[in-house]
């Protein structure tokens, strides 16, 4: 049996202590509760604002909640662009648990190598990468099916263009993050757009939503916009265009067609080409919007603008003569010819013809400044009004500084600059009776209100020239189409190459109109650098111009005002350039 303890007796134990110090230690104990209830009253009431801030900080998050960009139509309805869901496929590389099975099928889903998969999974010190942006949704569906911890996926749209190449220059396309980069996507960003809506969450540390604090935005969804552009007009220009391009070996070309009534833009397209979608390979050369963004010399297809600004100022009728023997003409120590010696004509034979001497002769007539006020009311060396990015102003320089021999070779299109686009709009003087109307890409059902710059005597007469000139006899035979009457002008120069001009390598254009007494459409077309021998106006672009012209006017449930059928015509007359 042990012995019972006697507590008292030890002497450790026997010690007597002090009192204040175990008032001390309570007080202690006191003051510290205290402080902690100070300090817990503080964070929950007097520093409760700073605090909740400090906490979301941490952990509260803005999720963005993207809205559906607007559709791009054509004029009749027709989808030119479209959002279709495509969700983005990101992993936190730290919770991420898979097989090497589940990696390998997570690779070939997505399209990737298995080793740049695995490169991206490696850093675990990343709380959030990018494995893929915009997978089509059964993909992504597939993705989830998997079941790969670490793994997640993100609500975004991809646009989607149904008429790929053909109409790629005028609808342009999106980045990654949705927004437009070029053509209309661009132009009309803000309201295809719209206004993407907002989540206020709570995440936990490895970014996981935990719950919903305060009231969420919906987004506002992207307005539609609807353009002049007729799709099945758009898909017949560009496929002339294209196969006359390939056919003479050239590098580019551009063809507009306007309507004469409206001002809408029904077709614009460009050779070469791009896949919107698919932009993998794009190169400077496809992405060019050449019939906007290009500007050249526009050579015979001003000489029947310098014959209407003579026939308005009332210093010529379409039946003077003018002298043109013996085919050239010294000015300025420069020698200006014609392919031929034409001898005397009219002015409608100085068109007819294209006629280089003939056209400097009538301009003489005319002041420096006059020829300048009529070219800036046509457009010339001014930006083109129209909701387009990229557009140019060409060059027009002020008519004070213009020597003789510059005033001389503007009348037949040398020493100013316009794109193909601004040429084509020009010639709505002439379709419109005598008035320039303004052009539009977004659909119209309203006849447009135009400047006047010539008569409606004057622009007929002038039609008639364009008639005689896509006549057999004329420069631009080939510009004949089956049942309606068509004039134009047919136009070819030299490329500049710095300050001089190349000796092979040419630009070859058709603008002009149908049917020729009351004109619903206007036509131009660019062939750059033919490089097959056919580099006349008459022969490389002035086939280009009848097909769109045949088909168009079709389409649009225009009446044939010719019963007969036209004289074929296998070659053009050779124009002076």
């Amino acid at each position: 049996m042990s012995k019972s303890v006697l507590y008292t007796s030890s002497p450790l134990l026997a010690s007597k202590t002090p009192v204040w110090r175990s008032k001390f230690i309570v007080a202690g104990i006191a003051l510290a509760f205290t402080g902690l209830a100070g300090r817990a009253a503080y964070v929950q009431v007097i520093g409760n604002d700073f605090f909740q801030r400090q906490g979301e900080v941490r952990f509260a998050r803005t999720l963005e909640l993207p809205a559906n960009r607007g559709r791009i139509l054509d004029r009749n309805g027709l989808i030119l662009a479209s959002s279709v869901p495509a969700p983005s496929i990101w992993a936190i590389p730290e919770d991420v648990e898979a097989t090497k099975a589940q990696l390998a099928d997570l690779a070939k889903l997505l399209g990737m190598p298995l080793a740049d998969l695995n490169k991206k999974l490696a850093d675990e010190d990343k709380s959030f990468v990018w494995i893929k942006r915009q997978v089509d949704e059964p993909i992504a569906q597939k993705i989830s099916a998997l079941g790969i911890k670490g793994i997640y996926q993100r609500k975004e749209y991809k646009r989607q263009y149904p008429e790929g190449e053909t109409a790629a220059h005028v609808v342009g396309f999106t980045n990654v993050e949705d927004r437009g980069q070029e053509g209309i996507e661009l132009t009309f960003n803000k309201e295809l757009a719209g206004r993407a809506g907002s989540r206020r969450v709570i995440k936990d540390r490895l970014g996981r939503v935990v719950e919903d604090v305060g009231e969420q935005m919906p987004p506002l969804e992207g307005k539609d916009i609807q353009l002049s552009l007729d799709s099945k007009v758009q898909f017949v220009a560009y496929q002339k265009l294209r196969d006359a391009v390939i056919k003479h070996r050239a590098k580019a070309g551009s063809v507009v067609v306007l309507d004469t009534i409206t001002g809408e833009v029904l077709a614009l397209a460009n050779y070469p080409s791009y896949v919107p979608d698919k932009r993998q390979n794009l190169t400077g050369e496809q992405l060019r919007n050449r019939a906007i963004t290009d500007t050249f010399e526009p050579g015979s297809t001003m000489k029947p603008i310098t014959v209407g600004m003579a026939l308005e100022a009332g210093r010529i009728t379409p039946h003077t003569i003018v002298e043109t023997a013996p085919g050239r003409y010294s000015i300025g120590g420069f020698t200006i010819s014609d392919t031929h010696n034409y001898g005397s004509l009219t002015v409608e034979g100085v068109i007819q013809k294209s006629s280089n001497v003939g056209a400097l002769k009538i301009a003489q007539k005319m002041s420096p400044h006059e020829m300048w006020d009529t070219y800036t009311a046509l457009g010339y060396g001014q930006k083109p009004q129209i909701q387009f990015p990229g557009a140019v102003t060409g060059r027009l320089r002020p008519w004070k500084t213009w020597r003789p021999v510059e005033q001389a070779t503007m009348a037949y299109g040398y020493g100013l600059s316009a794109s193909l686009f601004q040429m084509a709009h020009s010639y709505t003087s002439f379709a419109h009776d005598g008035r320039i109307i303004p052009v539009t890409m977004l659909k119209s059902s309203e006849p447009a209100v135009g400047v006047q710059v010539f008569s409606a005597e004057n622009a007929k007469a002038i039609r008639r020239m364009l008639q005689m000139a896509a006549a057999p006899g004329g420069t631009g035979p080939l510009a004949q189409t089956v049942g309606y009457s068509v004039g134009g002008k047919s136009g070819t120069a030299h490329k500049q190459v710095g300050k001089g001009y190349a000796s092979n390598k040419y630009r070859a254009w058709f603008t002009g109109m149908a049917p020729i007494e009351a004109p619903r459409i206007i036509v131009a077309v660019m062939i750059d650098e033919p490089s097959d021998g056919n580099y006349y106006g008459g022969v490389a672009a002035a086939p280009v111009f009848s097909e769109v012209v045949q088909q168009t006017l079709r389409m649009m449930g225009v009446q044939p005002d010719m019963s007969v059928k036209p004289q074929i015509v296998t070659q053009a007359v050779e124009e002076s350039f």
